[in-house]
C-alpha cells in the first residue's frame, strides 16, 4: 500500500471563507482522504492557516487588536468551521508556528549558500502619510492589463496577473488610503528563479502528463513566459524574520519573508508541528525528507494557487539541493461562480462557510459541491440548483429509500431483519449491477474525477430504487410474504452498503445509515464490488432501527428565504 500524503490550499487567516474556497481545496481533498482511509492506505492530510502577509495585519488593525492575538482567534474560527463540515485533517496547522518558522530560514540559508539568493536594492513605494515602505499588498490601484480597480500590488483578483506595485494605475495606500506615495530605495532578497528555470521545466515535464490538463497549461504558461527573480522579503511586522545570522543588516530592518515564500514550507512545518505532538510515534521526514517511493503527494487548490506550487515552490526545493519531497499530482480546480459572478471573501460576496452550516447540516453541502465540483470549468451555484439536487438526490434518491425499507419493514416484519426466501433472478441482477456502478465508482474516486465519482455514487443509489419499484414489497406482501421479506433484507443490505461507500461524500449520513443496523462485528472500512454483490452482510435477524429524516425536503417557501437573504443573483463587484 501506498502513504500518501495530502494538502490542500492553506486558507488565508483573514476571515471565514466561502463555499468556493472549500470546495477549490479542502472539501475534495477530505473526500480524497477518507476514500484512501477505508481502502487501507496510510493517509496524512495536512492542511494549516497561512497566517503572514499584509492582510493579516489590515485585519487586525481594523479590529484594534495585536496581530499575532487576531491570527489566533482567526485561527480557532476557522477550524470550527471546518470541524463543522467534517474535514478529516490529520493535523490543522498555523503558518506562525516556530516550526515553520525554523524550516523556512533553513530553506533560505541553503538558497543563499547555493547562490539562489541574492540582496538588492530595488525602488519600492512609500507613503510618508503612513511612515512606512509599502509592501506591495498594501498598495491598491487599477490593474494595467485588465482595469479592475481594486487589484492588489502582488496579484489581479480579477484576473489573475502577478503584478509590481508600481504596475498599478492610480495607486493608494491600502493602510491609509492616501495617493501621496513615492518610490525610495530600499533593500531586499531575491530569490534568483531565472537561474532555476531549466531544472524547473525538466521537473514539470516529468510530471505534466499526469497532472489534470488545467493544472499542466497553468505551469506550462508560466515556464514559456520565464522564470523571474523574485524578493522573498517585505517590510512588515509579521512574518517570519530575515535570519541575522545570515542577513543581519536586512535583519536589523526587521524584514521578514514574503508569505509566498514561507507560506508553501508550511506544509513541512505543520507536519513537524504534528510530529512534535508525539515525537516517539511520529516521524515527519519519512513524509517529507528523503522520503522513499512509497510516499505520493497529492496537492489540492483552485487554479490561481496553482503557479506557485507548480512552479514558484518547486524551484525553491531543487534550489535548496536536499531531498524534500516534491509534489507527484496537482489536482487543481476551476472556480465555483455565485450566480455567474466570483465569490469574494474580501467583497463579502456569496455564501460563506459558517452560513451554510447555519442553514443546513455539513452532508447537505458536501455533496453538491463534490457532485458539481468545478473540475473542467468553472461552475456556477444558484439556489435553485441547490434546492433542486438536495431534493432529488439527497431527500428522494438516498433518504427515501433507507425512510421507506425501514419505516415499512418494521411494520410489517418487526425491528429485526426479516428472512425471506432465497435470493432470485431479480436479486443476481441488482447484484451483478451494483458490482459494476461500484467499481466505477472506484475507478473515479481513484482518478480523482469527483463529479463523474459523485455520479456514480448516485447510479448506486438510483439502482436500489430501481430494484424497489420492480420489485414492490407493499403489493408483494400481499401474495407473496416470503418473497417481500426477501426484498427488504435486500434493501437493507443495500443500505448498509451505501452506508460504507458514501462516508467520503457524506460522512455523518453515512454514520446514521450504518448505526441503524446493530451489527457488533461491522468492522469493514469498504465492500468490494465482489463482496457486494451477494448483498448478505447484514444477516436475517439482525435488530435494527429506523433513523430520524435523513435529508429534509427544501421547500419554496426556503428557497425564496434563501435568495432573500443571499441575493438571487450576483452583487456588482
Amino acid at each position: 500500500m501506498a502513504r500518501h500524503l495530502i494538502t490542500s490550499a492553506l486558507p488565508y487567516i483573514n476571515g471565514i471563507k466561502h463555499l468556493g474556497n472549500m470546495v477549490g481545496s479542502m472539501l475534495p481533498a477530505d473526500v480524497y482522504s477518507r476514500y484512501l482511509r477505508q481502502r487501507g492506505h496510510e493517509v496524512l492530510y495536512i492542511c494549516a492557516t497561512d497566517e503572514h502577509g499584509t492582510p493579516a495585519e489590515l485585519a487586525a488593525k481594523e479590529q484594534g487588536v495585536p496581530v499575532d492575538e487576531f491570527c489566533a482567534s482567526a485561527h480557532d474560527a476557522q477550524k470550527a468551521v471546518y470541524d463543522g463540515f467534517a474535514l478529516a485533517f490529520d493535523y490543522f496547522g498555523r503558518s506562525s508556528s516556530p516550526q515553520n518558522t525554523e524550516i523556512t530560514q533553513h530553506f533560505a540559508r541553503r538558497l543563499n549558500e547555493n547562490g539562489f539568493i541574492e540582496e538588492r536594492a530595488i525602488r519600492q513605494v512609500y507613503s510618508p502619510a503612513d511612515g512606512r515602505f509599502l509592501p506591495d499588498r498594501y498598495v491598491e490601484g487599477t490593474c494595467p492589463h485588465c482595469g479592475y480597480d481594486k487589484a492588489r500590488g502582488d496579484q489581479c483578483e480579477n484576473c489573475t496577473r502577478v503584478l509590481d506595485p508600481t504596475d498599478l494605475i492610480e495607486p493608494r495606500s491600502a493602510i491609509s488610503g492616501s495617493t501621496d506615495l513615492e518610490v525610495r530605495e530600499t533593500k531586499h532578497l531575491f530569490l534568483l528563479q531565472s537561474k532555476l528555470q531549466h531544472e524547473v521545466e525538466e521537473w514539470v515535464a516529468r510530471h505534466e502528463e499526469e497532472w489534470p490538463q488545467l493544472a499542466a497549461s497553468i505551469a506550462r504558461k508560466w515556464l514559456n513566459e520565464g522564470l523571474h527573480d523574485r524578493a522573498i522579503t517585505r517590510d512588515l511586522d509579521w512574518g517570519v524574520p530575515v535570519p541575522a545570522d545570515t542577513w543581519p543588516d536586512l535583519a536589523a530592518e526587521g524584514k521578514v519573508f514574503y508569505v509566498w515564500f514561507d507560506a508553501p514550507i508550511e506544509y513541512i512545518g505543520a507536519t513537524k508541528e504534528w510530529a512534535d505532538q508525539d515525537p516517539e510515534n511520529r516521524d515527519w521526514k519519512s513524509w517529507w525528507y528523503d522520503a522513499d517511493a512509497t510516499v505520493r503527494y497529492t496537492e489540492f487548490m483552485a487554479k490561481d494557487n496553482v503557479p506557485f506550487h507548480t512552479v514558484m515552490f518547486p524551484a525553491t526545493e531543487l534550489g535548496v539541493r536536499e531531498p524534500w519531497k516534491k509534489v507527484d499530482y496537482v489536482k487543481a480546480f476551476n472556480w465555483l461562480t455565485y450566480y455567474g459572478g466570483k465569490f469574494s471573501t474580501s467583497q463579502k460576496r456569496g455564501v460563506f462557510t459558517d452560513q451554510a452550516l447555519d442553514i443546513l447540516p455539513a452532508d447537505y453541502w458536501r455533496y453538491f459541491l463534490i457532485a458539481n465540483a468545478p473540475e473542467s470549468d468553472d461552475s456556477s451555484f444558484t439556489w435553485e440548483h441547490f434546492t433542486a439536487t438536495v431534493n432529488k438526490d439527497l431527500a428522494d434518491t438516498l433518504g427515501n429509500f433507507v425512510n421507506r425499507v425501514l419505516s415499512f419493514s418494521k411494520k410489517r416484519f418487526g425491528e429485526a431483519v426479516p428472512a425471506g426466501g432465497e435470493p432470485g433472478e431479480a436479486e443476481t441482477r441488482l447484484g451483478t449491477e451494483i458490482a459494476t456502478l461500484l467499481a466505477e465508482y472506484e475507478a473515479q474516486m481513484e482518478a480523482l474525477q469527483f463529479r463523474k465519482a459523485a455520479a456514480a455514487l448516485r447510479a448506486l443509489w438510483s439502482a436500489g430504487n430501481s430494484y424497489l419499484e420492480e420489485k414492490a414489497p407493499w403489493l408483494e406482501i400481499k401474495t407473496d410474504k416470503d418473497g417481500a421479506a426477501l426484498t427488504l433484507r435486500t434493501a437493507m443490505n443495500l443500505i448498509h452498503l451505501y452506508a460504507v461507500v458514501s462516508e467520503p461524500f457524506i460522512p455523518g449520513t453515512a454514520a446514521a445509515m450504518r448505526q441503524a443496523f446493530s451489527l457488533e462485528e461491522d468492522t469493514a472500512t469498504w465492500i468490494t464490488p465482489d463482496e457486494a454483490r451477494a448483498l448478505t452482510t447484514v444477516a436475517a435477524g439482525t435488530p435494527f432501527a429506523v433513523p430520524p429524516v435523513l435529508f429534509a425536503k427544501l421547500t419554496d417557501d426556503d428557497l425564496d428565504a434563501y435568495k432573500e437573504r443571499f441575493g438571487g443573483e450576483p452583487q456588482p463587484a
